[in-house]
């Protein structure tokens, strides 16, 4: 049976295509430099922690010792075999589903800011930044990030080490250790309320700032090194190799006030808790009695994920920023 065409005035066919309109308004939306890297940011950040997981739990574990709790004490080889001997699969991906739900939002609100802020120090719109302009607006960038996202940052770092076989954890056979949202329940019914789900946070905002300026500094020198003559881009090997050195160096700088704020985070944690009065108080006491060795606990396994971290970090975040921004295909969405 022969349908009938529709007539002039009668409204639109309900089989056709969706409005052109509202189409376009989505994709130049998208393609603004500031939701690009929203969107871009949150997919890097989900990217480089999960290929990076059991590097990530097992630094924790690092960090978390001292004196009379050493259960880890041992080379990365031999303490990942320990983890997959006693916890499997899971081990390796402990809290990586929280820190997922942690860096998407995180790395999405990071690399945004660092597009918002660095407008104020540009000449004309996209005109580049020196090298303390960048250290600055990703120094800010990092504050604004971590201070969105800070008490999930606390949850994963519990959710890393619980079902770790430290003997001060000895827990009844059988017992059901609590998901994400139970322990923020928990940690503010019984620690102290919103303060609880912040603790560490200053020392964590000062390594954080310069993290992550050093961060965005240097992958913007380094990929200008990676460049080829004539071209206006790096490769993708080259794009790796940038967010290798950019992270690596980072990272090294700024290690010692990521072990403050792990220590901080489970300073009322039950079997665990480390008596800081405060972050003078916490270098003095690690210092005395761990060395000063003692402040760079887990760079070790971090160095080794530092590298493949940044890298598929900054070239997942290039590759989805520029398919939004249309610079590969303008029919992508």
């Amino acid at each position: 049976m022969a349908v009938a065409p529709a007539q002039p005035g009668t409204g639109a066919n309900p089989l056709s295509a969706p409005n052109p309109t509202v189409l376009q308004r989505f994709r130049e939306g998208l393609a603004q430099p500031v939701v690009a890297s929203f969107v871009a940011g949150g997919v890097a950040g989900a990217v480089s922690r999960t290929v990076v997981s059991p590097l990530e739990r097992l630094k924790i574990l690092f960090q978390v010792q001292s004196v009379g709790r050493e259960e880890y004490k041992m080379s990365v080889p031999k303490a990942l075999a320990k983890m997959w001997r006693e916890e499997g699969w899971r081990g390796f991906m402990a809290g990586n589903g929280t820190n997922c739900i942690r860096i998407v939002p995180y790395s999405a609100v990071q690399f945004s800011a660092y597009n918002v802020y660095k407008r104020f120090f540009e000449s004309e719109p996209g005109a580049p930044l020196g090298a303390y302009q960048r250290l600055l607006c990703g120094g800010l960038a990092g504050i604004t990030s971590v201070s969105f996202t800070y008490p999930l940052d606390i949850v994963r770092t519990r959710l890393s080490i619980q079902s770790a076989s430290f003997s001060s954890l000895q827990r009844e056979q059988g017992q059901k250790l609590p998901g994400m949202w139970t322990l923020l329940k928990n940690m503010y019914q019984t620690e102290g309320g919103l303060p609880a789900l912040y603790r560490g946070i200053l020392p964590t905002v000062a390594g954080v700032a310069p993290y992550v300026g050093l961060n965005f500094m240097v992958y913007e020198l380094a990929r200008t090194q990676f460049t080829p003559e004539g071209q206006k881009d790096p490769s993708a090997v080259g794009k790796l190799g940038a967010g290798a050195v950019s992270g690596a160096v980072a990272q090294t700088i700024t290690y010692p006030f990521d072990v403050l704020r792990r220590r901080f985070q489970i300073n009322t944690m039950s079997g665990m808790g480390y008596k800081y009065a405060g972050v003078g108080d916490a270098v003095k006491q690690i210092v005395m009695t761990e060395g000063v060795r003692g402040l760079y606990k887990g760079i070790v396994p971090n160095l080794l994920k530092v590298a493949p971290s940044m890298a598929s970090s900054w070239l997942s975040f290039e590759m989805t920023r520029d398919m939004l921004m249309g610079s590969w295909n303008s029919g992508f969405l």
